[in-house]
């Protein structure tokens, strides 16, 4: 009886010692530890397709009730403000790419500067889309608010069911511009542990899963751009 709880021990002991110290104690191994990290993003990967889906469901469906009323409010939006937003996103997808490339090469500096260059991509999305928002407002457009005025915005104040279009719009980009903001979050913390040496080429399971949601605002706003400023 002692000798078995003595081997029990010594194989414990033993066990503890041969994990590394990133390995959770509940998993056999760091590749399945790495796989259940991916496939619990992946999970909530759906989720987020789910909720954009709603959105993208509610714009056909009115849109196809009131297309003259979508035709005049489309062209108040300003493609150029989208098309480099586009290009800013697309960018930065590119960035995070190399940052998961990079530490899977043990190039941690490397990956922390792309992490970093990501969020200032990030950044300057945010900052165009503050701009056209104070378009908007000061058109007397926004969220809550439904009092079109000014030369570019006046006319949809004789445009029945316009306002749909519009809120369809800031929620639609209100919320994608909400899942920007906590991806950058993310990735400067990412980024920080990355200095503090907490990844390597065997441990980058958060570097992957930020990269994977980052990815998927990305996707999200490669539908949305289309939908909303390209499609009258």
């Amino acid at each position: 009886m002692s000798s078995t709880a003595t081997a029990i021990d010594t194989g414990h002991h033993d066990h503890d010692h041969d994990h590394p110290e990133y390995l959770q104690h509940h998993f056999v191994s760091a590749d399945q530890q790495f796989d259940s990290a991916k496939m619990g993003i992946w999970l909530f990967l759906v989720t987020e397709v789910l909720l954009f889906s709603g959105i993208f469901v509610a714009y056909a469906v009115f849109r196809n009730w009131y297309p003259e009323s979508f035709h005049e409010t489309f062209s108040t939006l300003n493609i150029v403000y989208g098309f480099v937003n586009t290009c800013v996103l697309l960018t930065s997808s590119y960035t995070m790419v190399m940052a998961i490339n990079s530490i899977q090469n043990n190039q941690v500096d490397k990956m922390v500067n792309y992490l970093f260059t990501t969020v200032a991509l990030g950044s300057v999305f945010m900052l165009v889309k503050t701009l056209e928002y104070k378009e908007k407002y000061d058109g007397g457009i926004f969220f809550w608010l439904w009092e079109p005025h000014g030369h570019h915005y006046e006319h949809l104040a004789n445009v029945a069911y316009a306002s749909i279009f519009m809120k369809l719009y800031f929620v639609a980009t209100g919320i994608h511009g909400l899942h920007v903001l906590i991806g950058m979050f993310l990735l400067l913390w990412v980024a920080w542990k990355g200095k503090e040496g907490r990844w390597s080429s065997d441990y980058y399971n958060y570097v992957e899963v930020s990269g994977l949601y980052w990815h998927l605002v990305d996707i999200i706003w490669i539908f949305l751009f289309p939908l909303l400023y390209l499609t009258s």
